[in-house]
C-alpha cells in the first residue's frame, strides 16, 4: 500500500463506528505494537488504538477525520494535516499528525498535535 492509501485507510478507522470494521481497517494499515499519543492519549498496540477511537466516536457520534493538507513524505517518516468534524459541519479539533513506516510498510507511530502550527 503507498503511504497515501495508509492514511487513507487510517483515516477510514477513525470515521467508522462498527467496531468489526475498525478492526479490519486498522489491520490493514497498522503495526500490532504501533504507538499512538496526542495530547490525551498514549496508546500502544492495534487494539488500544481501535478502542480509544471506539471512545472518541462514543463522544462524538457520526463525527469524521477529513485531511486538510497533502500528504508529506521522506524515508520512512510522514505528515498530515486534519481536522475532525461533525455530522453537520462543525470542526470539533484541528491538529497535525507526524507519523513513521515499520520495515513493512505499515504505520508504527502517530504522534499527534491539536491545533494549527505555532508561527
Amino acid at each position: 500500500m503507498s503511504v497515501t492509501e495508509l492514511i487513507e485507510t487510517y483515516s477510514a478507522a477513525w470515521c467508522t463506528e462498527d467496531a468489526g470494521e475498525r478492526a479490519a481497517l486498522l489491520a490493514a494499515c497498522w503495526h500490532p505494537d504501533g504507538q499512538y499519543q496526542d495530547p490525551g492519549a498514549d496508546v500502544q498496540g492495534r487494539d488500544a488504538l481501535a478502542a480509544h477511537i471506539g471512545s472518541v466516536q462514543a463522544q462524538f457520534p457520526g463525527a469524521r477525520i477529513e485531511l486538510t493538507s497533502g500528504i508529506s513524505t521522506h524515508h520512512d517518516n510522514f505528515y498530515f494535516a486534519w481536522h475532525l468534524a461533525l455530522p453537520e459541519g462543525a470542526v470539533i479539533v484541528e491538529g497535525v499528525d507526524f507519523g513513521r513506516l515499520s520495515s513493512d510498510g505499515l504505520i508504527t507511530s502517530i504522534c499527534g498535535f491539536f491545533g494549527p502550527p505555532h508561527g
